[in-house]
């Protein structure tokens, strides 16, 4: 098993590796646990114990997808998150003990695209980072499809996955650029929760409309904008969400 513990390294013989992942948890024999399944499927796994190593672990590593326990002692999961946000917009999915609402809430305001709720079915994981590293992305233009999508002064360039608000980059994650890409892809047009869910999170995704929701307020603080006066992202009540004008 090709699974690297930063805190106890144990080396095993190589294995082809389809996709990296790290994951954090102070709770070792789950961590292991998830590290074999993954192992299993070809990743190449790190796992940490300590909020503060994982932070420097993943700026070194580069992986695909964080694997990331809200309730780490010390620097916890919303703070590891927030930090790495800043540097990587790998997937991040995070993990809680906790069912309350505002943990969940918590974690997705600071980039994180996923979570689910201890106990959980380590092959339930194991098939939601696949499905998140399968999400077809917009990187080629067609014929059909403008290379740079515009809306006033927001700007799109789907080949280089960069988005602009009068001439400042807007720092998104994966998740947050494909959702405004989709929106900003098809202006006026008025997608549902659910319509949103299959097109930016795939159609076997398993999430409730929240996922949209928190996603959708983290894109507006992005953008400078309140629910209340948005110009770019419109809510429509008992509907869903589609691109303004931007007026």
């Amino acid at each position: 098993m090709n699974i690297n513990l930063v805190d106890d390294v144990a080396n095993g013989p190589p294995v082809p590796a389809v996709a990296t992942a790290v994951i954090v948890d102070d709770e070792r024999a789950l961590a292991d646990l998830v590290a074999g399944y993954l192992t299993r499927d070809g990743f190449d796994v790190r796992v940490v114990t300590d909020g503060a190593k994982a932070v420097g672990l993943i700026r070194k590593f580069e992986p695909d997808v964080v694997i990331l326990d809200l309730g780490l002692p010390g620097m916890d999961g919303v703070e590891v998150c927030r930090v790495i946000r800043t540097f990587s917009d790998c997937y991040v999915l995070m993990l809680t003990a906790r069912a309350e609402e505002v943990d969940k809430l918590i974690g997705l305001s600071v980039g994180a695209d996923d979570y689910m709720t201890k106990p959980f079915s380590p092959r339930e994981l194991v098939a939601r980072v696949k499905t998140m590293l399968r999400r077809p992305r917009a990187t080629r233009a067609t014929p059909e499809a403008p290379s740079r999508v515009r809306v006033a002064e927001l700007e799109i360039d789907p080949e280089s996955r960069e988005a602009t608000l009068a001439g400042e980059r807007l720092r998104l994650t994966r998740t947050e650029f494909d959702l405004l890409l989709h929106l900003a892809g098809s202006p006026r047009r008025v997608f549902t929760r659910e319509q949103l869910l299959e097109a930016v999170w795939g159609a076997s995704w398993v999430a409730d409309n929240q996922l949209v929701d928190v996603h959708i307020g983290h894109l507006r603080k992005k953008l400078g904008e309140r629910a209340t006066d948005a110009n770019y992202i419109q809510t429509i009540r008992g509907v869903g969400y589609r691109m303004g004008s931007g007026a």
